[in-house]
């Protein structure tokens, strides 16, 4: 099992591990779907996850199995750093108590986005991201990856961007991006 997939069961167990907020096992209404990966990706620039920064709160959904959903809420501060090449995410949930940091760099020369992760509790950054770009105001981040020995592409989905809002989506799929599976997605409201 590759870092990617590492990552993404570390953060399932921490998160899963505490009993102090209520879950909800309640399906999101409507599951958006992931956009076609491109052929060509745009460019990306510097300034490209300006939108992220400020304080969050954020609603969590996480599929605990096939229709059932852990619902809780959590929070982030961001920033953009070394003028819009990077983006620092620390993010929070203290009800369960877990902490872990998003970083996004931009490869200036090849103008592709990494996104990686780090978990608080190991404190290791995942390497390698996942890479991609905006299209259409829409950032499609994605990894090739393992599931035992079942290749897989795992997905990192922002989009309904806005000054007030966006949503990150975690998504894996298991035939080369024809179909895919979401596992967790992030509502994110502003707060400042």
């Amino acid at each position: 099992m590759d870092t990617q997939r590492r990552r993404i069961l570390s953060a399932a167990t921490a998160i899963g591990a505490s009993a102090l907020l209520a879950r909800v096992a309640a399906q999101p209404a409507a599951l958006a779907p992931i956009p076609p990966l491109p052929a060509k990706p745009t460019p990306g620039k510097p300034g490209d996850f300006d939108f992220l920064s400020g304080e969050w709160r954020i609603r969590h959904r996480r599929l605990k199995s096939p229709g059932e959903w852990d619902v809780f809420e959590g929070e982030a501060t961001c920033w953009t750093i070394l003028a819009g090449v990077g983006s620092v995410e620390e993010l929070r949930i203290p009800a369960r108590n877990f902490s872990g940091m998003g970083l996004r760099l931009l490869d200036v020369e090849k103008r592709v986005w990494s996104d990686f992760w780090v978990n608080a509790r190991g404190g290791v950054l995942t390497t390698p991201g996942q890479t991609g770009s905006f299209e259409n105001g829409v950032g499609i981040f994605v990894a090739d990856d393992l599931d035992g020995d079942q290749p897989i592409k795992a997905a990192g989905i922002w989009d309904n961007i806005s000054s007030t809002t966006c949503r990150w989506r975690q998504a894996v799929s298991r035939d080369g991006g024809g179909s895919w599976e979401q596992s967790w997605i992030m509502d994110w409201k502003r707060v400042r």
